[in-house]
C-alpha cells in the first residue's frame, strides 16, 4: 500500500482529526490575513495593523464551528455566516472571518444536491455581500466587498464540482458491482440449466432402457422353464437394451468432457430419423407401436429433432410402464406450418400409477423441453380410456436468429 493510500485510510478512520486540522488551518489563515494591509499597486505590508479583540474572537468562534462542518453542515454554515455578518457590520472589514463561511458553504455544496446548493449559495452570497456593502465602513464598490461576492461563489461552485465527481465515481463503482453480480448470476443460471439438461437426458435414457430391460427380464423369468427358446430371445433383447443404454449414457456423459478431448463422442444426437428404431425396441418388448409421419423434416433444427425424439421416447416408456397389458400405442409426427406436432396416444386402461397421477420426472422433463423451445405441451387421459401426449414445437426456436 502506497503512502497516499495509507494517508487516505487514516483520514477515513479519524474524521475528527481531519476536521480539526482544517479548522486550525483556516484559523491560521484568518489570523495571518488580519495583519495584512493592502497598499494599492505597491503590494501589501505585514504588521501594519493589528486586529481588534472582537475580530479575534469572531475568528476563533468561526474556526471552532468548522470542526463540526461534516456532521452538521447547515448549522455550521448558519453560525459562520452570522459571525461573518457581525464582522462586516461591527469589525474591521478586512478581517477575513468570511473565509470560514466560504469553507462551510463548500461543505454544504459537496454534501447536498445541486438545487439546495444553488439556493443556499445564492442566499449566503446575497446576505454576506449586502452586509459588507451596506453595513461596512468602506464604499460599496470596494474591492473587499467584491471579494466577498467572488469567494462565496467559488466555494459553492467548488463544492458542487466535488459532489458531482463523487456521484460519478460512485455510479461507476455501482455499475461495476452490478455487472459483476449479473455475471455471477448468469454463470449460476447457466450451470443450473446445464445440470437440469443433463439430468433430463439421463432420466430419458435410463427410464426408457430400464423399462425395456424390466419387461424382457420378466418375460424371460416367466417362460424360462416351459419355453427356453422364447426366454433366450427375451434375454437377447435385455442384452441389446442394456448395450443401447450404455452407449447413450456414454454419449451423454461425454458431453461433460472438455472441448477438444479426443475421447469425446462424435455421433449425432438422436432425431426423428431414428423413430422406427425406437419403436422397434418397444415392439420387441411386446408393445405394439404404430408410427405415422407427414411433412418434410430435413430442415429441422437439431434441438427440435432431439426434443421430439425424447418426447416420443418418454411417452412410450410411460405407456410401457403404466398402460397395462394389451395396450397399443400410436405415434404421429406432423409438420403443420411453422410447427411440428408430436402426438403419442395409447388405449390402455391405466391404473393408480398412471403418468398423470405419479410424482415422477417424465412429464416434467417433457414440459421443460417443450418450454425451452417456446412450444406447448398437453397431456391427459383420453375419453374412453388411454392417455394422450400432444406437443407443438416451433421449427424456429427462440435461440435462433432470423436470416435475411
Amino acid at each position: 500500500m502506497s503512502t497516499l493510500e495509507r494517508a487516505r485510510c487514516s483520514v477515513r478512520a479519524h474524521p475528527w482529526a481531519l476536521d480539526a486540522g482544517v479548522a486550525a488551518g483556516v484559523l491560521g489563515c484568518m489570523v495571518a490575513g488580519s495583519f495584512v494591509t493592502p497598499r494599492g499597486t505597491d503590494g501589501a505590508s505585514w504588521g501594519a495593523r493589528t486586529p481588534a479583540a472582537l475580530s479575534l474572537l469572531l475568528m476563533l468562534l468561526a474556526a471552532g464551528a468548522l470542526v463540526f462542518r461534516r456532521r452538521a453542515a447547515m448549522p455550521v454554515l448558519a453560525v459562520t455566516g452570522t459571525l461573518a455578518v457581525v464582522e462586516c457590520v461591527t469589525g474591521d472589514p478586512r478581517a477575513p472571518v468570511t473565509m470560514a463561511a466560504v469553507v462551510a458553504l463548500y461543505t454544504v455544496a459537496s454534501t447536498t444536491d445541486r438545487t439546495t446548493t444553488l439556493r443556499v449559495g445564492l442566499l449566503t452570497m446575497t446576505v454576506l455581500t449586502a452586509a459588507a456593502m451596506l453595513g461596512g465602513p468602506l464604499p460599496w464598490y470596494a474591492q473587499e466587498n467584491l471579494g466577498v461576492l467572488a469567494w462565496t461563489g467559488i466555494g459553492a461552485t467548488a463544492g458542487d464540482a466535488v459532489r458531482s465527481r463523487r456521484a460519478v465515481v460512485q455510479a461507476i463503482r455501482e455499475r461495476a458491482e452490478r455487472a459483476e453480480r449479473t455475471r455471477e448470476e448468469e454463470a449460476r443460471r447457466r450451470v443450473a440449466e446445464e445440470r437440469l439438461r443433463i439430468a433430463r437426458d439421463l432420466h430419458d435414457v435410463v427410464a426408457h432402457h430400464i423399462a425395456l430391460v424390466n419387461v424382457q427380464a420378466g418375460v424371460a423369468a416367466h417362460v424360462m422353464d416351459k419355453r427356453p427358446d422364447q426366454a433366450k430371445e427375451a434375454l437377447a433383447h435385455v442384452r441389446e437394451a442394456s448395450r443401447s443404454a450404455l452407449d447413450e449414457l456414454r454419449a451423454t456423459v461425454g458431453l461433460l468432457r472438455q472441448s477438444g478431448d479426443p475421447e469425446a463422442p462424435t455421433e449425432p444426437a438422436p432425431g426423428l430419423s431414428r423413430l422406427e428404431d425406437l419403436a422397434g425396441t418397444f415392439r420387441s418388448a411386446g408393445l405394439p407401436v404404430e408410427v405415422a409421419r407427414a411433412g418434410p423434416d430435413a430442415d429441422l433444427p437439431a434441438a427440435v429433432e432431439l426434443a421430439a425424439y425424447r418426447i416420443v421416447q418418454e411417452a412410450l416408456t410411460n405407456v410401457q410402464k403404466h398402460a397395462g397389458t394389451g395396450a397399443r400405442a400410436e405415434v404421429s409426427v406432423v409438420r403443420v406450418g411453422p410447427d411440428i406436432e408430436v402426438t403419442v396416444v395409447d388405449d390402455g386402461p391405466g391404473g393408480p400409477s398412471a403418468p398423470g397421477t405419479g410424482g415422477g420426472h417424465g412429464l416434467l422433463g417433457m414440459r421443460e423441453r417443450v418450454t425451452a423451445l417456446g412450444g406447448t405441451l398437453t397431456t391427459g387421459p383420453r375419453y374412453g380410456g388411454g392417455f394422450r401426449v400432444h406437443a407443438i414445437l416451433p421449427v424456429k426456436t427462440r435461440t435462433e436468429t432470423p436470416t435475411a
